[in-house]
C-alpha cells in the first residue's frame, strides 16, 4: 500500500472552519428561537423547544469545536512528478491520485473568511472531476498552481 501523503494545509483552516460552522450555526439557533416565540404565542408545550435546543447545542459543539480540527487532523496532500496525491476524510478516509496528464487547469480562490486568515483554496481541473486541497496558505496556494500548471505542461509535451 502507498504511504499517505505528508503535506499539509494550514492550521489556521481550523479557525476559519470554525468560523464557517458559527455562521453556519445561526440557522437551527433562529428556528429553535421562532419555535419558543411560537410556543408562547399558541401557548403548546415548550418542551418542543427544549427538545429542539439541546439537539441544536450538540450540533453546534460538534460542528464548531470537533469537526474542523478532526478535518485538519486528515488532510494531506502530496505533488509528485507524475501524479497528485490528495487524502482526507473524517470517518470514511478518501485517497485519490490524480494523473499530472489529465489536469487541464489549476485555480486558486479565496473567499471573505479565507482571505481573512491569508489562505486560499487551490482547485485541480480534469476533463471528468474537479478537486480541492482548501486551506493553503496564500502564498503557497499560488506556488502550488504554478508548479502543477508547469507539471502538467511537461506531462503535455512529452506525450
Amino acid at each position: 500500500m502507498r504511504q499517505s501523503p505528508n503535506e499539509r494545509i494550514a492550521e489556521d483552516a481550523i479557525k476559519a472552519w470554525k468560523l464557517l460552522a458559527i455562521l453556519m450555526a445561526i440557522i437551527p439557533f433562529l428556528l429553535t428561537l421562532t419555535l419558543f416565540i411560537l410556543a408562547y404565542i399558541f401557548t403548546f408545550s415548550y418542551w418542543y423547544g427544549i427538545g429542539l435546543l439541546a439537539i441544536t447545542l450538540a450540533e453546534g459543539i460538534i460542528t464548531i469545536f470537533i469537526i474542523p480540527k478532526l478535518r485538519w487532523r486528515r488532510w494531506r496532500y502530496q505533488i509528485y512528478d507524475q501524479e497528485i496525491y490528495i487524502q482526507h476524510g473524517i470517518l470514511i478516509v478518501n485517497r485519490t491520485l490524480v494523473p499530472m496528464i489529465r489536469v487541464q487547469h489549476v485555480d486558486t480562490k479565496q473567499g471573505p473568511i479565507l482571505k481573512k486568515y491569508g489562505l486560499a483554496s487551490l482547485t485541480i481541473s480534469t476533463a471528468a472531476t474537479t478537486h480541492e486541497i482548501p486551506a493553503l496558505l496564500e502564498d503557497e496556494a499560488y506556488a502550488l498552481r504554478d508548479q502543477i500548471s508547469e507539471l502538467a505542461r511537461v506531462e503535455q509535451d512529452d506525450v
